[in-house]
């Protein structure tokens, strides 16, 4: 009943003012954060981020494809977001200097190859009957390596990325000759790379046509504090975007990475759920009142339970007040007030941390994805259901011997760490998260002294 009152109460957003509605969204998921007071720039730049990511329809978002580099050092209002591939100057050999640092409308090969001369393995063995064959063999070595850099060269690209190494002899070929190379470079960039600008990774330098290279607008090299960044931009298949964060510190920019991929999850969410509701408690009171109101119309025990789970509900906004630091117990009180008739105009009411009350959190720009609370209530109730199965205890002999640490409240004659057991057990060994949690901890309390569930 709770889901399918969601689903009738929820409100779609489209048209004009969609995007407005994913920065609000961003905005809400970074005002718990660190970096909340630069929500103003990280709300926008990561919707950019997502919408530069979707398809056609927008029915499907690889956040993999967004790329977060973080450079120690500069404010962090100096993060930027990057409608392309930015990724870190790889290893560099003798020649890399010399090549170009800027390129405009560069053609790019991808390459899974190495481009250096190796030193034989240890169970190499060639055999020769003359001193003046060991020339032919050295010879050959070199026209292998020289033969693949010419046909990286003959096939038109201005820019070569691969996988493997490109080492000093192949840097210093393709220098002489205006092109610009790097070896080493990462699995995850070189296919953003492949990404955005629509080439394909190569396994043979043989039989290199116009179609597997790639293009973009512009391709430089620069320096982003102390470390020197290649960017590709203008790509024409941008199905990739890099957000480069700034900060003084590297704790400090671990803590805004988290911040980042928690908005881009939930912007990812909102975009391909478009229906949301309030946010702040408001949708758990309303949730609870409609149970409320429900439940004096069944007889029986039936009537107990759905009060229950009303109750439950309640929680939410009761701990979001108490960690305001406001008075939860008379925000509940006025919230149950507004919401008292189910479908009122009091339906978006919820806590309002900025004024020290209650207010309308649709109007305010609280806004979860439906998606999310619709998850959230299915995953509690299951897990509820899993523990109230539970009919028996497994004793742990260790835990009851004389002297042996306490683990937590138990149920019945277990004692120990029984009841964190069973949940765990009960879950298959997962963790429990958010709401879950509540439900868990609520029927294992209803069950306490009774000898065990």
């Amino acid at each position: 009943m709770a889901l399918e009152s969601i689903e009738k109460i929820k409100v779609a957003q489209e048209g004009p003012l969609f995007r407005q509605l994913l920065e609000k969204c961003a905005g809400t998921a970074l005002n718990s954060k660190l970096i909340a007071h630069q929500k103003g720039l990280f709300a926008p730049m990561i919707v950019d981020a997502v919408l530069s990511l979707a398809d056609k329809d927008r029915n499907y978002v690889d956040i993999k494809m967004v790329g977060i580099k973080k450079v120690v050092g500069g404010s962090v209002t100096e993060s930027k977001l990057v409608e392309g591939v930015a990724f870190k100057k790889t290893f560099a050999y003798a020649g890399f200097e010399q090549q170009p640092k800027h390129l405009s409308n560069p053609k790019v090969l991808l390459l899974n190859v190495e481009l250096e001369l190796k030193s034989e393995k240890e169970n190499a063995e060639v055999r020769i009957t003359d001193p003046d064959q060991y020339q032919s063999i050295v010879d050959a070595e070199w026209n292998i390596i020289y033969e693949k850099l010419e046909k990286c060269v003959s096939s038109g690209a201005n820019v070569v990325l691969s996988r493997l190494p490109i080492g000093d002899l192949g840097t210093q070929y393709f220098a002489d000759r205006g092109i610009f190379c790097a070896g080493r470079v990462p699995s995850d960039d070189l296919e953003r790379v492949m990404k955005a600008t629509g080439a394909q990774i190569q396994t043979s330098v043989f039989g290199i046509t116009d179609s597997v290279l790639g293009s973009c607008a512009s391709f430089e090299e620069k320096g982003v504090g102390d470390e020197r960044y290649n960017f590709f931009t203008g790509c024409p298949a941008a199905k990739t975007a890099t957000i480069v964060l700034r900060g003084g510190g590297e704790q400090f920019l671990e803590e805004t990475h988290r911040s980042i991929h928690d908005a881009l999850m939930i912007v990812k969410r909102s975009l391909t759920n478009r229906e949301v509701v309030a946010g702040g408690g408001a949708i758990e009171m309303e949730l609870s009142s409609i149970l409320r109101k429900q439940s004096k119309t069944i007889f029986g025990k039936q009537q107990l339970i759905m009060e229950s789970f009303a109750k439950a509900l309640e929680v939410v906004p009761q701990q979001v007040a108490a960690n305001a630091g406001l008075d939860a117990t008379d925000i509940l009180n006025r919230l149950r007030n507004e919401h008292v008739v189910p479908g009122s105009a009091g339906i978006w009411m919820g806590v309002d941390v900025m004024n020290e009350g209650i207010c309308d959190t649709f109007k305010s720009g609280v806004w979860e994805p439906a998606a999310n609370k619709l998850n959230s209530l299915a995953s509690a109730c299951e897990a509820a259901c899993c523990i109230l199965s539970i009919d028996e205890t497994v004793k742990n002999a260790q835990s009851e011997k004389p002297g042996a640490p306490s683990q937590g409240v138990g149920l019945g004659p277990g004692g120990g760490g029984k009841s964190r057991q069973m949940v765990s057990e009960a879950m298959g060994g997962k963790g429990l998260g958010g709401m879950a949690q509540g439900a868990a901890r609520g029927a294992l309390r209803s069950f306490k002294g009774r000898g065990g569930a």
